[in-house]
This record gives structure tokens, C-alpha cells and sequence, in this order.
């Protein structure tokens, strides 16, 4: 099907990027600190498509109310971007004082339209 993309791992006879998941709720992190957070890095234009993020590899971003509070959930196309967008986001959750720490793991599966 075009435009539909599956990965499954492990790959076990080859190596490929495995998408990563990364998990964001807790201390700090309301819908007003995560809309501070994306004026910032988005240098008020919003993100609207993975084009305007600061660094290449994002696949899906989703943010909302959850049970328990403001959830972010992104994935990646691997753990060096998830890691790059770290590097950019840290210092700006800092100054909006999210202080909770993501949760990242690997994908075992991930499909996308």
C-alpha cells in the first residue's frame, strides 16, 4: 500500500533505525508549559508539520489531557534524532519548569499512514 509504512523489530539479519517512542507527562508539564515550550522552539510559528520542528526525524507528535494530567507522545525515526531534539528541548523545559523526564523506548512495532 502506498504511504503505509510497518517496521517490526527486531531485525535480526539486518540493521536498520528502529523508531523510538519517547513519553512526557508529569512534573511541570501543563498545556500552558508545553504551549510556552512550542512558542519558543518553533520561534512562534507554531508546529504544525515535521518540517517545522528544530531537527529532522520526527514521524508523529500527539499532545493532550490524559489521566493524570498533560501528556506529550512523539516517535521518532531513531534513538540519535530523538536524541538530537533533546539536546534542543532540554535547556527550554528547564526554563518553562518541566522538570518531569520522558520515557523512551524502543518500538517493537510501529505503522503509519
Amino acid at each position: 500500500m502506498p504511504g503505509v509504512v510497518v517496521v517490526s523489530a527486531p531485525f535480526p539479519d539486518k540493521e536498520v533505525a528502529v523508531p523510538v517512542v519517547l513519553v512526557h507527562q508529569g512534573a511541570g508539564l501543563t498545556k500552558e508549559s508545553y504551549e510556552e515550550v512550542v512558542r519558543k522552539i518553533s520561534g512562534g510559528s507554531g508546529l504544525n508539520s515535521p518540517s517545522d520542528w528544530p531537527v529532522e526525524g520526527l514521524l508523529v507528535h500527539s499532545a493532550g489531557e490524559a489521566e493524570g494530567g498533560f501528556r506529550v507522545v512523539d516517535v521518532w525515526e531513531s534513538e540519535e534524532a530523538c536524541a538530537r531534539f533533546g539536546e534542543k528541548l532540554g535547556p527550554t523545559l528547564q526554563e518553562a519548569g518541566v522538570t518531569a523526564q520522558p520515557e523512551m523506548y524502543l518500538a517493537h512495532t510501529f505503522v503509519s499512514a
